[in-house]
């Protein structure tokens, strides 16, 4: 028989690995549905003779949209075997962009929970996703790091009211569900073998608007705003699937300790990943983008809320033609990254 999962058994679950069945395709309306939830225009997004002008067989994925097949398939992980909590918070993300994801392609996404540390008595959980083109090179690669939350921080009431608002067949916390993995049964393991990197994001001239030769250390980004409304956070959740009801419930927002609702975390990195799109010309310029989140973005039923983002080039490496951007992003008056940084190439 079964048994629940109490929040310190899951560190024996590390290396737990599964591939979806199927793949991914990208589709060029849901690239554009993307774009238009994380507020990115740039033109590579939305027309394709803007992304021909720049190498590319077809219309361009935000850096960020690969949570999207990624939060369908670590559903079951959170389901199943990463169970025991209350609730999660998200803490960092990182991305690696070995090939920009164009509409069309086809992905295969794998699964595997890679890190559970214990911190000042907190669960950090990594789940990685490696998503593998129709050649069976990994084009993008995403790591995924949440607190896993029990206890006396959330109000036990909380689950009763996940369950009476939440999308049918859609479990938000696992507290109470059955692991199905007993504990002597051997964890499933990623297949042995090499990851076969694509090497066309490294060998591909960027289309910048800056040479790398125009830029120096120290030089400033420009400035962006960016305006979040409740409207946003809805079709946000829809686009991505990202359904936790923190960020568009005031009730639950509540019982999970919080002053009001807040921003999808990713949320707030697209917008991130559009403004360094916006300054560098070429979305698909960026082979790495690290965000560690320390705050949130509240969105108040009549103001909204505004994430204002500013950039400075923290570090040139001449080998490879590339920056390192450093990422500041406040909210309220707060920086709500504690640490933020993109790798970008430069022509």
């Amino acid at each position: 028989m079964n048994a629940v999962v109490d929040a310190p058994d899951v560190a024996s679950k590390v290396g737990h690995y599964y591939r979806m069945d199927g793949t991914y395709e990208v589709g060029r309306e849901k690239v554009r549905e993307y774009a238009r939830a994380v507020q990115d225009y740039h033109p590579a997004h939305w027309d394709e003779d803007a992304a021909a002008a720049l190498g590319y067989k077809g219309l361009v994925a935000p850096l960020t949209f690969v949570s999207i097949p990624a939060m369908a398939a670590n559903r079951a992980l959170f389901e199943t075997v990463v169970v025991g909590y209350d609730t999660f918070v998200q803490t960092e993300q990182v991305f690696e962009q070995h090939k920009p994801i164009v509409a069309g392609d086809r992905l295969t996404t794998d699964v595997e929970l890679s890190s559970v540390r214990r911190i000042a008595g907190k669960d950090l959980i990594t789940v990685t996703n490696t998503f593998t083109d129709e050649l069976g090179e990994t084009v993008h690669v995403m790591h995924t790091t949440v607190v896993g939350v029990t206890g006396e921080e959330v109000d036990p009431a909380i689950t009763t009211a996940v369950e009476n608002i939440m999308v049918h067949g859609v479990s938000m916390f696992g507290r109470a569900a059955e692991a199905t993995q007993d504990a002597d049964q051997e964890v499933p393991r990623r297949p042995e073998g090499e990851l076969r990197l694509s090497t066309a994001g490294s060998t591909r001239t960027p289309g910048t608007t800056l040479s790398f030769d125009d830029l120096s250390v120290g030089d400033e980004v420009t400035l962006r705003d960016a305006k979040i409304t409740r409207g946003d956070l809805v079709n946000y959740a829809g686009v991505s699937g990202d359904n936790n009801p923190i960020h568009w419930d005031e009730t639950v927002a509540g019982l999970a300790g919080l002053p009001d609702i807040i921003a999808h975390g990713m949320l707030t990195m697209g917008l991130g990943a559009g403004f360094l799109s916006a300054w560098s010309g070429d979305p698909g310029a960026v082979t790495r983008y690290g965000v560690r989140l320390s705050n949130y973005t509240v969105v108040d039923r009549e103001q909204g809320g505004q994430v204002e983002y500013t950039g400075k080039v923290k570090s040139l490496d001449p080998d490879n033609r590339s920056a390192v951007i450093l990422i500041v992003a406040k909210s309220g008056g707060r920086k709500i990254y504690g640490l933020a940084t993109a790798d970008i190439r430069f022509r």
